[in-house]
């Protein structure tokens, strides 16, 4: 059974830094691709950052220079470290964990979902 589970969510004030955790289990973590994905009241769920299995990251825009992703294979678990936090940050953050599969003569995007952790970003 596959299972992401975050951490590190909370209530911080602007300019504050907050790094989040995600640990996997049920996967070959090292083979998969890792994303750090958010949702803000009333907005679409979208993408903040994402890690290759390789190493090789990218961010949305809004976030760079402010948010670094990183994995550690070895603990199975992948981090968003978010500095200078802004009111704009505010959103469910959720783990993401991807990799392609063959499946009926096609090559699909298998993926996993964490619940989320809660990111409040407010003076």
């Amino acid at each position: 059974q596959v299972q992401l589970v975050e951490s590190g969510g909370g209530l911080m004030q602007p300019g504050e830094s907050l790094r989040l955790s995600c640990a996997a289990s049920g996967i070959i973590f090292s083979s998969y691709a890792m994303g750090w994905y958010r949702q803000a009241p009333g907005k679409e769920r979208e993408v903040v950052a994402t890690i290759t299995s390789g190493g090789s990251t990218n961010y949305t825009h809004s976030v760079k220079g402010r948010f670094t992703i990183s994995r550690d294979n070895a603990k199975n678990t992948v981090y968003l470290q978010m500095n200078s936090l802004k009111p704009e940050d505010t959103a469910v953050y959720y783990c993401n964990a991807n990799r392609p599969a063959y499946s009926d003569r096609r090559w699909v995007r298998m993926d996993y979902w964490g619940k989320g952790t809660l990111v409040t970003v407010s003076s």
